[in-house]
């Protein structure tokens, strides 16, 4: 878990002085007064059929939609910045049942205070709630045969509350560290094990310390790069067990419609698993942007 953490810094680190790019932190723009609020949606897909084909190949077909609502606020050294983020894809191959390829519902709420007019300091608080829409599926690996649920709505859900000072050099960089609640739910108890709660029980609270990095930039015309890390530290137990969530994109705008995207996301999550998750996405589709 230290090399996990020390190769993300270096990383990082690159990045940050290379001008590459990492975002997930709800950031305020700076010229805004007032409000101010976005809309995106997003559905991208992919099909393939094969009939007779020398080569062979298998008939595929998948989908994934998304949404991003921001609101923002911004008056004179106070922020606020809330975001809800909707995930869902499905995909069939071969003529089988469908199956989920992603899922997320994700809600945050930020406030700062910049420390002085014009600093790159600033107190933040900040709520954050994560869960998911349906079942999940670890396939095939029941004991009796067959699949073995993982995950479904609530199960797990979490919700990080969490506060500190965060620095902010550009718009494009910003940073924090502080300390922190973390509330993990499981509502359905054939799963509380799986994420390490006690039997009969459906909650468990944890308190440490959190950090969390974005970074962005555009590296060609209409493309831009987001990478972002964030970290929770639960000071009761081994710093091993700190969890972390990397993600990155390339975003790309083929026109005012359309686009392609690709994904990698790392994980470390010590009460699911003691190994890396690892989630890679290329797709392409259409965007359209309400406001």
């Amino acid at each position: 878990m230290f090399r996990i953490l020390l190769s993300l810094f270096f990383i990082f680190t690159i990045l940050y002085s290379t001008h590459s790019a990492i975002a997930q932190i709800v950031v305020v723009p700076n010229d805004i007064d007032g409000w101010h609020q976005t809309w995106i949606a997003n559905f991208n897909g992919a099909q393939a059929s094969f009939n007779n084909w020398s080569e062979g190949g298998v008939n595929t077909i998948s989908g994934t939609a998304s949404t991003v609502f921001t609101k923002y606020y911004r008056k004179t050294r106070f922020t606020y910045g809330f975001r809800t983020h909707l995930r869902y894809g499905q995909s069939k191959i071969n003529g089988n049942d469908l199956r989920k390829t992603d899922d997320l519902i994700s809600i945050r709420n930020r406030i700062t205070y910049e420390l002085s007019d014009g600093s790159i300091y600033s107190a933040y608080g900040a709520v954050q709630f994560k869960t998911q829409f349906t079942d999940g599926f670890d396939y095939n690996k029941a004991q009796a045969g067959g699949d073995s649920l993982i995950s479904k709505w609530f199960a797990p859900a979490y919700i990080i509350e969490g506060f500190g000072l965060e620095i902010t050099p550009n718009e494009d960089f910003s940073a924090e560290i502080g300390v922190g609640l973390k509330q993990t739910i499981v509502a359905d108890d054939r799963l509380n094990t799986q994420y390490r709660i006690d039997k009969n029980k459906n909650f468990r609270s944890e308190g440490g310390l959190t950090f969390g990095a974005q970074y962005k930039r555009t590296i060609m015309e209409n493309t831009q790069l987001i990478t972002s890390i964030e970290t929770f530290t639960n000071l009761l137990i081994p710093l091993s067990q700190t969890d972390v969530y990397w993600s990155n994109s390339i975003n790309g705008q083929i026109n005012k419609y359309l686009n392609a995207i690709f994904q990698f996301e790392l994980r470390y999550d010590d009460d699911y698993s003691n190994r890396i998750q690892l989630k890679q996405v290329f797709a392409a589709g259409i965007t359209v942007k309400f406001y």
